[in-house]
């Protein structure tokens, strides 16, 4: 019951802050751009948590968890939220003075790319059910290193990346999408700091990153 409260409380705390980061710049409800995205998001959510509370209470359980240990994390969850601040904000902006607006097809696209990225996250939440938000190594941790593992080292933070870039395009606004682009930059500060913890810490780590090379991207990085 605790985690379930906690789990509900989270989620519309999330849909009450991004509603009001999209639609009060914008300075009307009827930002059409702004449902859409708020739909995407926070439906599959909201079912991804209810599997996941009936399912793998753990797994909800470590998702949930927000207190990062790691100077490095906590700066990267700071700037991270700057830039989703930011980013919501300045698209809320440009509806609302009519800034340069994306067409109708880019919107429709983003939206789809979004949503099959999310599919994705769902398969690595099933791959790893280790997978925490904050940077830690539990006793019975073990390396996974089979599917979207097997081909590169960090598979959700490459669809976060995907979904991440897409939100700005399903907002229609080109300045957001701008701010956005800081977030691979801080997804590689956390993947360094994480990978040294790893290394030091989860056995089996060091030969995994021999296996598998790639970290974001197979064959570039």
């Amino acid at each position: 019951m605790k985690l379930f409260i906690e789990a509900v409380v989270k989620f519309l705390l999330g849909v009450l802050i991004v509603g009001l980061l999209l639609f009060i710049p914008a300075g009307t409800i009827n930002y059409f751009n702004g449902h859409l995205f708020m739909s995407l998001l926070f439906i599959p959510m909201f079912i991804a948590g209810i599997f996941m509370m009936i399912v793998n209470p753990d797994l909800l359980r470590r998702r949930l968890e927000a207190k990062e240990k790691e100077n490095t994390q906590k700066e990267v969850i700071l700037f991270s939220a700057v830039m989703f601040i930011l980013g919501f904000v300045v698209a809320g902006l440009g509806y609302r003075f009519n800034w340069f607006i994306l067409p109708n097809i880019v919107v429709i696209i983003a939206s789809i790319v979004f949503t099959l990225s999310y599919v994705l996250y769902a398969e690595v939440l099933r791959e790893n059910k280790y997978l925490a938000r904050t940077i830690k190594v539990e006793k019975s941790q073990k390396v996974v290193d089979k599917g979207l593992y097997g081909i590169v080292r960090h598979p959700m933070y490459m669809v976060t990346i995907i979904m991440f870039l897409m939100i700005p395009l399903v907002l229609g606004s080109i300045y957001s999408f701008i701010i956005f682009l800081g977030y691979p930059i801080l997804i590689i500060k956390r993947i360094n700091n994480e990978e040294e913890v790893l290394t030091k810490e989860l056995k089996g780590y060091k030969d995994y990153k021999k296996k598998v090379k790639y970290r974001l991207i197979p064959f570039i990085y």
